[in-house]
């Protein structure tokens, strides 16, 4: 099999994660792709962040029409900080070796990658997917993370969670931003200290 997993705060999630999956899903033939919301990330601060119960909630109702996507809450069972690595390793034990994993995020957290938790194991456990806006060029990486780093660009990567965050805070419109459901969940719980309801 061929596993994506998508990690992330998903702060909240929006139509450029979910594109972000499916183009990945059809280029590199994948058999699933497993959302990963992260119970706290050791780059994040924790201002704006909503609860990893909410998060997780947001997440199930954006993927819930399509077949090929699914959630797993291992991250916010553990508890903590979210490693890559650690993340990584334990999908590794689930599906055996035969399992190929790609793991899927924006390519300014690729960036950081030799930063990370015991980084150089890495490319031993997984393939790398650098999600990008057009036109953003990565950093280069190291050689031992760059053979097993594929850039691909998705232009609805324009929306992001941080933007549609300010928009809730200045009374603004989010529609169309991310799907329908999730924006009635923002509302219904205050979520990003929301002050209206639609």
């Amino acid at each position: 099999m061929r596993i994506g997993i998508m990690g992330g705060t998903f702060n909240p999630i929006h139509y450029g994660h979910l594109v972000t999956a499916e183009v990945v899903r059809d280029r590199f033939k994948l058999d699933r792709v497993i959302f990963v919301p992260s119970y706290r990330t050791p780059y994040k601060g924790r201002r704006d962040l909503a609860s990893s119960f909410h998060r997780y909630k947001m997440v199930k109702l954006a993927i819930e029409k399509n077949g090929y996507f699914s959630i797993s809450d291992i991250e916010i069972k553990r508890g903590g900080k979210s490693y890559t690595r650690d993340t990584m390793k334990e999908f590794k034990k689930r599906f055996g070796k035969e399992t190929k994993l790609f793991f899927i995020t924006g390519a300014d957290a690729i960036a950081q990658m030799p930063k990370w938790k015991k980084a150089k194991e890495l490319p031993t456990l997984c393939e790398f997917i650098a999600a990008s806006r057009p036109g953003f060029r990565l950093k280069r990486l190291p050689a031992q993370y760059q053979k097993h780093t594929h850039l691909v660009e998705v232009p609805a990567l324009a929306i992001s969670s941080t933007d549609i965050r300010k928009r809730l805070k200045k009374g603004e419109t989010i529609k169309y931003l991310l799907p329908e459901k999730v924006e009635r969940y923002i509302y219904k719980h205050r979520l990003y200290d929301s002050c209206w309801v639609r």
